[in-house]
């Protein structure tokens, strides 16, 4: 049993010497994990990158590669590919004096990626992942009235649960972002309860603005803006208004100006769960299980919705 005054991710974390922070979503997902991978270094333990690429990696050198489907990037790979997120926050770890590299994984089905996973995982010798997803779609089990787009996130859940060893957890930051994406946040919180009840919720923790890791996780948001103007993270540009203090319809990008944004302090929430226990929850993982293509985990998930019943949203009373 763990202290009240110590966060029970870091009690977990805190045997482990080298530890996987992995961005579980695509697109930015990995400065959502940023704060968390910022204060693991500070506590002098070895932290590696990775993210579930969107980008264009299939055309770089042979170099580049740690394994099949994983790509070591850093501040200078692919420099005239305008969206690269990994690229983009290797060179602000650059900047800052930190070790500027993010692996990015190929965006493939469940089986490729594993490979991809344990290739990374014995190349560094990981004792622990931590998979995280910008939103909480993550957390979705199947038969929510809306998914919101599960399709990475849940990849990469399966493909982590199928691997032994190291210890693999996960964080979902961002609360409320993905009713952008018709997620019932009231479904949401009646899930993380039954991960509660399961023993698989590891409480949450916020990213204090006071903090060095907050100021920093902002600054880097702010620099993956400037350096992707076209293409901003709505996500990671709410998490750290929020981590700033902003409320409500806030304006850091013209790709909201047809929806409202409700950015609150919940958003700078960090909830923490174990892996293997999120896991067994999802309906349909067993069908993703032996998937190669990230086509075919939109099928079977598009199936396995034709024959479930769903539950309706929950309303968070106010």
């Amino acid at each position: 049993m763990t202290a009240l005054h110590t966060p029970e991710l870091f009690a977990r974390l805190e045997p482990a010497e080298r530890v996987l922070v992995a961005g579980a979503g695509g697109g930015f997902d990995i400065c959502a994990g940023l704060p968390l991978a910022l204060s693991l270094l500070h506590q002098g333990k070895e932290v590696h990158l990775a993210n579930l690429t969107f980008s264009a990696i299939e055309g770089l050198p042979l170099d580049a590669w740690l394994a099949p489907d994983v790509a070591v990037v850093t501040a200078g790979t692919a420099p005239h590919q305008t969206y690269f997120p990994e690229r983009t926050l290797a060179r602000w770890l650059d900047l800052h004096g930190y070790p500027g590299t993010v692996h990015a994984f190929a965006r493939v089905g469940v089986q490729p990626l594993r490979a991809a996973y344990r290739a990374v995982i014995e190349a560094y010798d990981i004792d622990a992942v931590v998979l995280v997803d910008g939103g909480t779609d993550i957390l979705m089990r199947g038969d929510e009235s809306g998914l919101g787009t599960p399709e990475e996130d849940l990849t990469s859940v399966a493909a982590l649960a199928g691997i032994g060893g190291p210890d693999r957890l996960v964080v979902s930051v961002g609360f409320g972002v993905d009713a952008y994406h018709g997620v019932s946040h009231g479904l949401v919180l009646e899930n993380i309860a039954a991960l509660e009840r399961d023993g698989a919720y590891l409480g949450a923790f916020s990213i204090p603005r006071a903090s060095k890791e907050g100021a920093l996780f902002v600054d880097a948001v702010a620099h993956a803006q400037h350096h992707t103007p076209d293409r901003p993270s709505i996500v990671n540009g709410s998490i750290a208004a929020a981590v700033r203090g902003d409320f409500g319809d806030v304006r850091f990008t013209e790709r909201t100006r047809n929806s409202e944004l409700f950015v609150n302090p919940l958003m700078s929430l960090c909830f923490a769960f174990e892996l293997e226990g999120l896991a067994r929850r999802c309906l349909y993982l067993d069908r993703i299980e032996d998937t190669h293509l990230m086509r075919q985990v939109s099928s079977a998930i598009e199936l396995f919705r034709e024959e479930v019943v769903t539950r309706p949203p929950v309303r968070i009373p106010h």
